[in-house]
């Protein structure tokens, strides 16, 4: 299992005020920081950007690849804002993500295709909707792999992202369940003939119930998510709680 950190976000007040001043300082300290833990990828989330504020994914792409050579997660709904990241990359990166939403089918997709990067299928509908059953899922997971497929990406290149949900949904844990059985079905190759890399992003479950609901929660998730075969775990690298349960997983698993 993989590990790739959500630290350098838009959310993250630090990482907000970098980019709104264009001030490396604080980013790189975080990427050293992130670095020394262990990591296997940086997922950069800029948040939302106008037209004005495009180029802040350049500036981060650059900022961090002038200290750290831990591959990249590009991460952001709009094609324009990934491809100039994608522009400024020295090294294939990971685009994140695509959905069944038809305007990310015909720009993100073909971005994908055409720098033959690794792809993140995001299970959202045509209505950015996650479904909440595993059969929705699985058939919603297909019919992405299809799309994706289309323009030439090899199903090597695929990654699934169930969506786990946010703790504040009424479904919340029966959709965790739901996240987890398809995780197993994709990882085990049940479905799709052969294994799939799956990811998970362990901090939607508690964003914005940090005090409502502890740490635990995402512990216990990671551990039921590594038992399905879960290939990146998307996390808050710097927790070291979460770091020691990652280690132990990682010393238990075949082959690893």
């Amino acid at each position: 299992m993989l590990i790739a950190a959500d630290n350098l976000n838009a959310l993250n007040p630090v990482v907000a005020e970098a980019l709104e001043r264009l001030d490396k300082r604080p980013l790189q300290e975080l990427v050293r920081r992130l670095d020394q833990t262990g990591i296997d990828l940086l997922d950069l989330n800029p948040g939302y950007l106008s037209l004005r504020n495009e180029d802040r994914m350049t500036f981060l792409v650059e900022t961090v690849q002038e200290v750290s050579r831990t591959r990249l997660m590009l991460d952001s709904p709009h094609a324009r804002i990934l491809q100039r990241g994608l522009a400024a990359c020295e090294r294939p990166p990971v685009l994140n993500a695509l959905t069944l939403e038809e305007e990310k089918l015909r720009k993100i997709l073909p971005l994908a295709a055409a720098a033959r990067t690794d792809l993140v299928l995001l299970l959202l509908d045509e209505r950015s909707m996650t479904p909440p059953t595993l059969e929705e899922k699985i058939l919603l997971a297909l019919r992405l792999r299809e799309a994706a497929l289309s323009p030439g990406l090899e199903p090597t290149r695929l990654i699934f992202d169930p969506v786990l949900p946010n703790l504040s949904w009424p479904d919340a844990f029966d959709q965790t369940a739901a996240v987890v059985k398809t995780v197993r079905l994709l990882a085990s190759g049940a479905i799709l003939g052969e294994p799939g890399r799956t990811m998970a992003g362990l901090s939607n479950l508690r964003s914005g119930l940090r005090q409502m609901y502890p740490l635990e929660v995402e512990i216990t998730c990671l551990s039921l998510l590594a038992g399905a075969g879960l290939h990146i775990a998307l996390l808050d690298a710097l927790q070291p709680d979460l770091w020691r349960r990652v280690h132990l997983v990682q010393q238990l698993q075949p082959g690893e």
